[in-house]
């Protein structure tokens, strides 16, 4: 969801020597054609395959959230879901600087409107849920020690 802190908690990640990959810049996410003549930003899956190749055996963290996600879930050691109420979300939206999105009220409505319709769904899909209201040290702390710990199965 926008504003969790997955950017946030994947620098703090990537600070600690672990490799991280945020699928919502350089390229991870293609526009796929609707039938109704709309895109759907997808994860490019070639592009996901090969990644996720190229670290099998190994700790990758891997951030964002598009409709194709779940296809590769059976290929991750866990799914968790970054989670924070609505107001933390739009506090979060008003006071960041490294991204603009968020900042008008129409994309704040969409946001808003995931939160209620798309993050139950994520929520089914996840492995593990971690409330980023938490200080940062301590999500990683959570993230890495799932990373460590047994695979869940889904």
């Amino acid at each position: 969801m926008s504003a969790s802190g997955k950017s946030t908690v994947l620098a703090e990640l990537a600070r600690r020597g672990h490799a991280v990959v945020d699928t919502d810049v350089d390229g991870w996410i293609v526009d796929v054609p609707g039938d109704d003549g709309s895109t759907e930003p997808m994860w490019d899956e070639a592009r996901i395959s090969s990644l996720l190749d190229q670290h099998a055996g190994g700790t990758l963290f891997v951030a964002g959230c598009v409709a194709n996600q779940g296809r590769f879930y059976p290929r991750f050691h866990a799914v968790v879901l970054l989670s924070a109420p609505a107001e933390t979300l739009l506090e979060r939206l008003a006071t960041r600087t490294t991204n603009d999105f968020g900042k008008v009220a129409a994309e704040r409505e969409a946001i808003l409107a995931d939160l209620r319709d798309v993050e139950p769904l994520l929520r089914a899909g996840a492995t593990a849920e971690i409330d980023t209201r938490a200080p940062l040290a301590d999500v990683a702390d959570r993230l890495v020690d799932i990373a460590s710990g047994p695979a869940v199965p889904r």
